[in-house]
């Protein structure tokens, strides 16, 4: 039996060449994904649009597309912790009236936010795009209303800062990904 020539000439310089190029894996797709976000909005932490898409699950196998979908569902889980944590902070009987109305306003605006959201991952999964946008801009503007309300007092501390902070966050992520998507620049 004879080994074709191939084998010895040719496969070593294939194997040479393809492994100087870098695979687009998920998380090389995530890392440049997040490097586009977060320099298309500097309100954006690069590291946090990372450790998010990351930590979700089947995010290592996802394309830009399922990126978008997967960076909206991370929005509908937040603003569904954050609707709760508000009930919650509202049990408190002790609340200040002007803490306890900003709460109620931020109570609306996240109630709001989950058929909105549900709304832009159906729309979005449909490839209506420019829907799925404004849907969750209107998020966006939840989240800095609803922290703008507790700076109406001076000194106040808000309790939902960090929070709104991470709405804020991942629907900057989520609009990036839906205008990459959108422009077939990616």
């Amino acid at each position: 039996m004879t080994t074709p020539i191939f084998t010895f000439t040719f496969l070593p310089l294939f194997l040479l060449i393809s492994s100087t190029f870098t695979p687009i894996t998920a998380n090389n797709l995530i890392s440049e994904t997040c490097k586009k976000c977060a320099r298309n909005d500097p309100n954006l932490s690069y590291k946090f649009c990372v450790t998010s898409l990351q930590a979700a699950p089947n995010s290592h196998r996802a394309d830009l597309r399922r990126l978008g979908l997967i960076s909206m569902k991370l929005v509908q889980h937040n603003v569904t912790n954050t609707r709760h944590f508000i009930k919650h902070l509202l049990k408190n009987k002790k609340l200040d009236k002007f803490v306890r109305a900003r709460l109620d306003d931020c109570l609306e605006l996240y109630t709001d936010a989950i058929p909105t959201i549900k709304q832009a991952i159906k729309n979005y999964k449909k490839k209506h795009n420019k829907d799925a946008n404004i849907e969750v801009s209107s998020i966006v503007d939840a989240s800095t209303t609803c922290e703008d309300g507790f700076e109406e007092r001076p000194g106040l501390v808000s309790p939902l800062t960090k929070r709104n902070k991470e709405t804020f966050q991942l629907c900057i992520i989520a609009l990036s990904i839906i205008n990459m998507v959108s422009s077939s620049l990616y």
